[in-house]
């Protein structure tokens, strides 16, 4: 594992024109975002790992965002949106004193293509190959991790086989059995071509219909132009493991091995799970400290819609959850007051 010397300094600036604006509570406005790359190494798959944090400052919190099927992790977690700010969730956290992190799976980004079809216990590998990095730099072992997507099955089962190294979990568009997912049947419909082949295409086309299959008005018109214009810089086409995970393995998260405190945000407009899939989920979690939020506004992909600052609100309400104070005494049978 090497860390790269190129290093990219994005600086701070907060004004939103002609988009929804997005309010910052920010511990350190006026300090620059530094990113920083690093390369992991899986058994001889180069994976691409990526950093941004506030330098000279002591992180309050260290985050790992998980990207999802269909584009990388900057593309997903900081994207720069011409005549945009406010879009880039690692910047917007960064800002609020946090390290964040993100990589790109096998097969995606600028991480190494190679024949493997990148399904979700691909994802779980990369993420601890991943974490050898973080610890190394960072002096961490444990981290609060977000998956989007395919990437909170992906985080969900990391926590499921390595508890160890998840302080927190939160999930978004997370399904559990998919059980009349809207989103799920759909794709169900094409799975003997995801099953012939490692990868599948995608096109300017496909990134547009992101954002519009299950709301038309959840993010800017624009949107699916600038994923595209990103996402299209790597190839026409992605890997197929996840989709056919989702239609044929499902569920592959037991929430009842899931230990650390878990935050699960449901958007409004999103196909991926029907509410009932995700509440028998929440139901089965073990740790008492656990929120399950619902937005509205929201459709799939919530880190990029008009209305992204109630997720970034959620999000860190999470994350900054004071510790709780051990309770004395014994439990009581709930009788009185009769």
């Amino acid at each position: 594992m090497t860390r790269t010397s190129r290093r990219t300094v994005l600086l701070a600036g907060l004004t939103l024109a002609a988009a929804p604006a997005i309010p910052h509570a920010e511990t350190v406005p006026a300090r620059a975002v530094a990113a920083t790359e690093f390369w992991a190494d899986k058994k001889g798959v180069r994976l691409w790992v990526y950093r941004k944090r506030v330098e000279g400052v002591t992180p309050v919190g260290r985050l790992f965002c998980v990207h999802g099927s269909s584009y990388s992790g900057k593309t997903m977690f900081d994207l720069q949106v011409p005549n945009r700010t406010g879009y880039s969730m690692m910047d917007h956290f960064a800002r609020l004193g946090y390290e964040v992190w993100t990589m790109d799976h096998e097969g995606y980004g600028r991480s190494q293509r190679t024949e493997s079809n990148s399904d979700i216990q691909s994802g779980v590998e990369d993420l601890a190959v991943a974490m050898s990095v973080i610890e190394k730099e960072s002096g961490s072992a444990r981290l609060a991790f977000f998956g989007q997507s395919s990437g909170a099955l992906r985080a969900a089962r990391f926590a499921n086989q390595h508890p160890q190294r998840v302080e927190k979990l939160a999930l978004d568009a997370f399904v559990y059995t998919g059980k009349d997912a809207p989103t799920l049947v759909e794709r169900k419909k094409n799975l003997p071509r995801y099953q012939a082949s490692n990868r599948r295409p995608v096109s300017r086309e496909f990134y547009r219909s992101v954002f519009t299959r299950d709301h038309s008005g959840a993010a800017e018109a624009m949107l699916g132009d600038v994923v595209a214009d990103e996402e299209l810089k790597y190839g026409d086409s992605v890997p197929t493991g996840t989709y056919v995970d989702m239609t044929t393995k499902l569920p592959l998260v037991d929430p009842e091995k899931v230990q650390c405190p878990v935050l699960i945000v449901r958007a409004e407009h999103d196909g991926i799970a029907t509410d009932e899939d995700i509440t028998a989920f929440y139901s089965r979690l073990p740790n008492p400290d656990k929120q399950m939020v619902k937005i509205g506004g929201l459709a799939h992909t919530a880190m990029l819609g008009v209305n992204r600052a109630r997720f970034f609100h959620a999000l860190h309400a999470f994350l900054a959850m004071p510790a709780r104070v051990d309770l004395e005494g014994a439990k009581g049978s709930g009788r009185g007051h009769s």
